[in-house]
């Protein structure tokens, strides 16, 4: 028994223990994950410790294939990332310049997601939204998504093509959603570029970029709709907005998949990340 719920596997392994979480999700059990001294512990509550153990091993069962020359086991180590929190950082320190959106800054007025304004070309705004958040709570939350999700894309792909997916992601979901509405729509926050980050990491899984052995397509995409409608749908959540950055980002991360069948080197990341920086430059001086 763990505190409230029952441990029902416990693994080294972040990625495995993923990988658990998203059979869990599909199968619309209740669970959440806790680092202890022996491991990442899956833990359910305690009357749905049966099920999720059958649906595990039903999983496992289906999934056992011979061990292969392309496991992990043979990957090279990837390096500890801390691009999410960097990320977050970044955007709790401009949130101190630009204040809450009450506050009706020029910041808000030159970068907001106007549907409109976007329309008729204003571009940097699928931009410059992605850092403007509405009030603490807003920024809090996005900050947090963003250590955990970000810092995830960037420890897959590198800090270079993580950080340049993730805001793709978010100006695809802005620019989706002002064709969708046209008009009398105003969005702003990160939530667009870090739910693009949720789908461009079901897209590596589905490809098989993370984690070990096979993995059943539909289990990947089941759980991200879960996590979509569990985060994403809130009374003031802009829903479209995070559906058609979940889209964008799962469509580059098949790419990315797909594409970049070898790890790409410190020598062009490090040059992505200070380009990733200059466009966000860019856009706010283009605002202005």
């Amino acid at each position: 028994m763990e505190g409230p719920g029952t441990a029902v596997r416990v693994t080294p392994s972040r990625p495995q223990a993923d990988e658990w979480a998203v059979v869990l999700a599909a199968a619309g059990i209740p669970h959440w994950m806790r680092e202890r001294l022996d491991g990442w512990a899956l833990i359910v509550p305690p009357d749905d410790a049966a099920t999720a153990v059958d649906a595990l091993a039903a999983y496992d069962r289906e999934n056992s294939v011979e061990p292969t020359s392309t496991d992990d086991d043979d990957a090279p180590l990837r390096p500890t990332s801390i691009a999410g929190a960097v990320v977050a950082l970044l955007l709790i320190g401009f949130f101190a310049i630009t204040g809450p959106r009450a506050g009706h800054s020029v910041w808000f007025e030159r970068g907001s997601a106007d549907a409109a304004r976007l329309m008729a070309g204003e571009w940097w705004r699928t931009i410059t939204a992605l850092t403007l958040h509405a009030d603490v709570p807003h920024l809090l939350g996005n900050a947090l998504a963003t250590v955990i999700l970000v810092t995830a894309v960037c420890w897959n792909l590198g800090p270079g093509v993580g950080l340049w997916l993730v805001l793709l992601a978010g100006a695809g979901g802005n620019a989706l959603t002002a064709v969708a509405h046209r008009a009398d729509h105003v969005s702003v926050g990160a939530s667009t570029a870090t739910f693009g980050a949720i789908g461009i990491l079901a897209a590596l899984r589905i490809a098989g970029r993370t984690g070990s052995g096979r993995r059943k397509w539909w289990v990947v995409v089941a759980a991200g709709l879960a996590l979509l409608a569990l985060l994403g749908t809130g009374p003031q959540a802009d829903i479209l907005a995070h559906l058609f950055g979940f889209l964008v980002g799962g469509g580059l991360g098949l790419i990315a998949a797909l594409g970049l069948r070898r790890p790409v080197p410190a020598l062009v990341q490090w040059p992505l990340v200070v380009a990733f920086t200059a466009v966000l430059v860019l856009a706010w001086r283009v605002a202005f």
